[in-house]
């Protein structure tokens, strides 16, 4: 029996037949975000938060003419002083919050910006029931309900999962809900259930809305970030990688292993058979090459001829076995027949004590040199050769 995970995958994926099954996968839930698509998703939002903020701050008090004119005394003042406040808190955090790349710092900048209207709702909401309004002012005290409303449709502004998305509109869901139990405007159950309802309906659409902006972003970056020819990432992208890659491991003090390869009497190949046959044996090349590494490592085309692999985790010994295995299987045949071989340099972030990840590539680079001048077709590793 097929899961309800799993069907709604398959459902996404068919609705959304540009993306794979492991992409349609991103859309439900944020776990398994590959870093690069996490790490531009984060900008974006804080990006976003920090713009709408920026908005509020300046639209929220601007409403408190319309309050003076139609409220009485105490009323247009409470909610004046109400107002201020949520104004300045939008101010703070459009003004105050730092750009960064990782998503808890998004969800905390999401947070805070779906806090600060929810908090005024709490406020403003028994507060206008506990007096007597008439005419234009019964009117506006109305629209105050309608809150939770903007509050919700404005979470299609941001490129959020389905999960995210219901997580963020959940509090606004329960502060409506408390509202209805505690009766707090006196209105009917039936109006009660009939605005919840609305509110449920228009927290679907807005997570469809956000799921959408997502996958339109995946599809960008995808095709921004992979090489046409090999599927590889670009050196562009990958600099991005090996950027956030070595910044986990320097935080957790781990191992991370990087290895540069470049093909062996490459530009014979495209000499004598043209470049065609070259690009099939970049492709198949490729293809070997990321058959044999882990859901988590990375082949990046640093240009022409020449890769990078990524290894998170790896030591340079557990880096040095990996390139054993790849040369043991091979990277495929030649124009003419004969076994295509490569030059392999290996550097590792503790071993050769590099203090940023140029200096890691820079160090796999020269000893892929080495391996060249050595003879091609063997490897260099941290204080090894073979």
């Amino acid at each position: 029996m097929v899961s309800p995970k799993l069907w709604l995958q398959g459902l996404v994926g068919r609705v959304l037949t540009d993306l794979s099954c492991n992409e349609a996968s991103c859309l439900l839930l944020p776990a398994g975000h590959p870093p690069l698509l996490a790490r531009k998703r984060a900008v974006m939002i804080i990006s976003r938060v920090r713009m709408v903020a920026a908005l509020f701050a300046v639209l929220t008090p601007l409403w408190i003419i319309i309050d003076v004119l139609v409220f009485n005394w105490p009323v247009w003042p409470l909610l004046g002083a109400g107002r201020v406040v949520t104004s300045v808190a939008f101010g703070v955090l459009a003004v105050s919050y730092r750009e960064s790349s990782r998503m808890p710092d998004a969800y905390r900048a999401l947070a805070l910006m779906f806090g600060i209207p929810t908090l005024f709702f709490i406020y403003s909401h028994p507060l206008l029931s506990s007096f007597e309004t008439v005419g234009a002012a019964s009117a506006i005290a109305a629209g105050y309900a309608f809150l939770p409303f903007v509050m919700v449709a404005g979470l299609s502004v941001f490129p959020l999962t389905i999960l995210e998305g219901l997580a963020f509109a959940l509090p606004v869901l329960l502060a409506e809900a408390l509202v209805a139990l505690l009766q707090l405007d006196l209105l009917s159950w039936s109006s009660h259930l009939g605005a919840f309802w609305l509110l449920v309906l228009i927290t679907a659409v807005a997570s469809m809305s956000g799921m959408s902006q997502l996958g339109f972003m995946m599809a960008l970056i995808r095709q921004a970030s992979h090489d046409t020819l090999t599927g590889a990432f670009t050196r562009a992208s990958g600099e991005e990688l090996l950027d956030i890659q070595f910044h986990i491991a320097q935080r957790n003090n781990g191992p991370f292993a990087v290895v540069f390869i470049d093909l062996d009497n490459f530009k014979r190949i495209n000499d004598q058979f043209g470049h065609d046959a070259g690009d099939r044996i970049l492709k198949g090349a490729a293809a070997a090459v990321s058959g044999s590494l882990r859901g988590g490592d990375m082949l990046l085309r640093w240009g022409g001829e020449e890769f990078v692999i990524l290894l998170p985790g790896y030591d340079s010994q557990a880096a040095a076995n990996l390139i054993e295995r790849l040369r043991a299987a091979g990277l495929g045949l030649r124009p003419d027949g004969a076994p295509l071989t490569a030059s392999w340099g290996v550097a590792e972030r503790i071993c050769d004590g590099a203090g940023n990840w140029r200096q890691l590539v820079e160090i796999a680079d020269q000893r892929m040199y080495q391996a060249k001048l050595a003879g091609k077709d063997r490897s260099v590793g941290c204080g090894r050769a073979a």
